[in-house]
């Protein structure tokens, strides 16, 4: 289901080289998109249909997808230094960045370290700290909330067909297994038959989770913030039930960082908030927004 504007290319960075995947035309506005934690640039076909005319360019993340070799530390502001040669590649100056989950607080960490590659933030359900219940660890709370994610990742798999099977077991996507997260998953695997396995790194899961609950990069970039930022919430987590947010958490960070600004996008989890097609509309709907106050700012 690959998008006849769909393009794949390798961008030198520390250690190696970054997969960065684009859609669009190569001219007009253009976004910067950045996955979640074990997902890949394969989370971004929604948005792209949901937009014609604006450029995506959206890489895999360190130690992620065909990014997968590249050595650490991980880390959201490694992650940050990445984007920013990202932008260099491409001969972009000042995007939109949307940033799922995880995604989130690498972007946030981005627009304070090169707070002049950023036009304005778009965060989906990611970037705000996460909070940790009273009497546990951040190594527990981590399994907690990533839970069959992380088990996933030491997982191998004899078929593709195997790893579909078992994504059709996972709540977030019971009702909606599309085409496009059907491709999702397909990329998602590395080595052959019958010894696939998911290709994110462990290991890379294990540092950038840590800092999920407000790393100090996190937590200075949130402080700190000089963009505009909008934050949208998904009501059901990532296995279809309890919100990765509250309601009230967000309301209450929003009210401790005035820059940022909050929705909520009805009846979509973690997941299909982006891999869906109405969440991304909604999410398109207000990187459109975004990307207008932007050209009005640089008096385009």
């Amino acid at each position: 289901m690959t998008a006849p504007d769909y393009r794949a290319r390798m961008i030198p960075v520390r250690g190696g080289e970054l997969a960065v995947g684009s859609w669009g035309p190569e001219e007009g506005p253009t976004i910067l998109a950045v996955h979640g934690v074990t997902a890949s640039h394969m989370t971004w076909p929604y948005l792209s249909e949901a937009l014609p005319g604006v450029r995506i360019i959206a890489p895999d993340l360190r130690g992620r997808g065909r990014s997968n070799r590249l050595p650490g530390p991980y880390g959201m502001p490694s992650h940050a230094d990445d984007l920013a040669a990202v932008l260099d590649a491409f001969g972009v100056e000042r995007p939109v960045v949307v940033g799922h989950s995880m995604g989130g607080f690498a972007s946030v960490v981005f627009a304070h370290r090169h707070p002049e590659r950023v036009a304005e933030l778009v965060l989906v359900d990611g970037g705000l700290p996460l909070t940790v219940p009273e009497g546990m660890s951040d190594a527990d709370f981590t399994r907690a909330v990533l839970g069959p994610a992380q088990e996933r990742l030491s997982m191998t798999f004899p078929t593709r067909a195997a790893y579909v099977e078992f994504w059709k077991e996972h709540p977030a996507f019971a009702d909606d297994l599309n085409d496009v997260v059907l491709d999702y998953i397909d990329y998602d695997l590395d080595g052959s038959e019958p010894e696939l396995r998911p290709s994110t790194s462990y290991q890379a899961v294990a540092e950038d989770s840590a800092e999920l609950s407000g790393s100090d990069s996190v937590m200075s970039a949130l402080t700190g913030m000089t963009h505009d930022a909008t934050f949208l919430r998904a009501p059901r987590g990532l296995m279809n039930a309890a919100p990765l947010y509250t309601s009230e958490q967000v309301a209450g960070w929003a009210e401790r960082f005035p820059r940022i600004s909050t929705l909520e996008v009805d009846d979509v989890n973690h997941y299909t908030i982006v891999l869906g097609g109405r969440g991304a509309r909604e999410v398109a709907a207000v990187v459109q927004d975004a990307l207008a106050r932007a050209e009005k700012k640089a008096g385009v």
